[in-house]
């Protein structure tokens, strides 16, 4: 018996729609990162960028559990000496960009690598409902459904 090995000719992408309103930070990023490798596929092969293209809308209405919102200091620095800068997810979220919270979370639970790199290039976030990817039909999951957990009151 051999091992399964997917041909590039193989690979069917789909196009995903997943609403992150009232969704947990931590687990969106994990089913996002888990379609983004095609990890949900039976024929997953690890080293070919086999995932689905995501849609993530609503970024901006994203919880997070417990005290995080406010105690929980994401970094950046701007490449000069002592630019070292630090914001709350509070005001991430608040801010012109919330999408890039879900951008970041997704991005670090995937590998580190040149295909890691090419499967983000698959992630669409948009922090309000409106999408221009109409005309892919995306299909609509429903993270809410799947498990109780993954949702949280604000």
């Amino acid at each position: 018996m051999k091992t399964y090995s997917a041909k590039q000719g193989d690979i069917q992408k789909d196009w995903v729609l997943i609403d992150a309103e009232g969704v947990v930070l931590g687990r969106l990023a994990a089913i996002v990162a888990t379609r983004l490798r095609g990890k949900h596929k039976p024929g997953y092969t690890p080293h070919m960028d086999m995932g689905d293209n995501v849609i993530v809308i609503n970024a901006d209405k994203v919880q997070v559990t417990g005290a995080k919102r406010d105690q929980k200091i994401h970094y950046r620095h701007t490449g000069y000496p002592g630019g070292i800068k630090q914001r709350t997810t509070r005001e991430i979220l608040e801010g012109d960009h919330p999408e890039r919270l879900v951008m970041q979370a997704v991005k670090r639970m995937l590998p580190g690598g040149r295909l890691s790199r090419r499967q983000m290039t698959h992630l669409r976030v948009y922090a309000g409902a409106e999408h221009p990817h109409e005309a892919q039909q995306p299909i609509a999951v429903d993270l809410a459904a799947m498990n109780k957990k993954n949702t949280r009151s604000a």
